[in-house]
């Protein structure tokens, strides 16, 4: 029974995914950036540990879509589907708000229920890191991946004097 769920939701993504690249991502242009040339970058950057994640997974950067899957790397979700649903709750927590999101938020948590405790918990991971979600990670292909990730899952402290 899963199976068919989840194949439900994959189908819906398949067919709304394009459409939120067209209206959502309208003033974001895709990288200029191969998979290939990601590979060429320092052993400890940011652009090898994504062009690795590529290659380990067969995937294909989708245009304007690429920090999505720097996503992955920075909150170490997985790829799978209930993965996927958990990383929108995260970057929910995190701040990000959009119809799609909220969407996939909604249905994941509608078609496959059991997973709401590991969704609740990634709502949560998020809130508790430092807003990264509106971040140019193209800008940051050269940064040390450590370091990167070691920033953002620091939640900011208020300073007080």
């Amino acid at each position: 029974m899963k199976k068919i769920r989840v194949q439900f939701l994959l189908f819906v993504y398949e067919k709304t995914q394009k459409l939120y690249r067209k209206y959502f991502k309208k003033k974001k242009r895709q990288w200029q950036f191969t998979e290939k040339q990601l590979l060429e970058f320092q052993e400890d950057s940011l652009g090898r540990k994504l062009g690795e994640f590529y290659k380990k997974h067969g995937f294909t950067m989708i245009p304007k879509m690429e920090n999505h899957d720097v996503h992955h790397l920075i909150t170490g979700c997985g790829t799978n589907f209930e993965d996927e649903i958990a990383m929108q709750f995260l970057l929910l927590g995190n701040g990000k708000l959009n119809a799609h999101l909220l969407a996939a938020v909604v249905l994941g948590t509608l078609i496959l229920p059991e997973y709401l405790k590991m969704y609740i918990r990634a709502f949560k991971k998020g809130q508790n890191m430092r807003p990264f979600y509106h971040w140019d990670f193209e800008a940051l292909l050269w940064q040390n991946f450590d370091h990167l990730k070691d920033f953002i899952q620091q939640k900011e402290t208020a300073v007080i004097y």
